[in-house]
């Protein structure tokens, strides 16, 4: 049986280490790279070394930056009064793709989770509390998801937050555009009704 060279089926191997990608698609992938351009190689190669050695936390929302703050927080342009919490890097850029945000973000890297022990400590949300305590915050949008994790950790962040002079609101989930309601669940419904507003 013919067997790939040592540095290819290195590859392979650390390539199918990847979420998603088996052996064969990691084998797929290395026999790309291998007939690919040097120069495109390369430069994958420095932007996976880049990723690791520049990638990090923002000091503020905990968004991923390449700098000390990320781009929405040095961004004058944003209203700073208004903070939205989301529970992950991604959560952030889909809202912005959106363009439907132009206040600030606060990202908790995870949710309350009893059942996995995971409690307040374990997450952004006193770094939260202590941004809102310093003052200048007119709003915090709570726009984690609408499964237990993500209601337990709006309603706690409301609970912290009550005792401050801070409006504390909730994105609003329901029926989707373009859905019919015969093939919408009962709990999609049952919020949608409960955030129905005024046209």
């Amino acid at each position: 049986m013919i067997q790939y060279p040592a540095s290819i089926n290195r590859l392979i191997r650390n390539l199918s280490k990847l979420p998603g990608i088996g052996e064969k698609s990691a084998e797929r992938l290395a026999m790309y790279l291998l007939q690919a351009e040097k120069n495109q190689v390369f430069e994958l190669a420095d932007s996976l070394k880049e990723l690791k050695e520049r990638v990090r936390l923002c000091s503020q929302c905990f968004a991923l930056s390449d700098e000390d703050l990320c781009r929405v927080c040095s961004d004058p342009a944003r209203d700073s009064k208004v903070i939205c919490v989301v529970e992950h890097p991604v959560d952030m850029v889909a809202i912005e793709k959106s363009a439907s945000f132009n206040g600030h973000y606060h990202v908790l890297q995870g949710l309350l989770s009893p059942m996995d022990g995971i409690g307040p400590d374990d997450i952004r949300i006193r770094e939260l509390i202590e941004r809102v305590s310093e003052g200048g915050i007119k709003e915090v949008v709570i726009a984690t998801g609408t499964n237990v994790e993500g209601e337990t950790t709006a309603a706690y962040i409301h609970d912290q937050l009550s005792g401050y002079h801070v409006k504390v609101t909730r994105i609003a989930s329901g029926v989707p555009m373009g859905g019919e309601l015969k093939y919408v669940d009962q709990v999609t419904l049952r919020k949608a009704m409960e955030g129905r507003h005024a046209i």
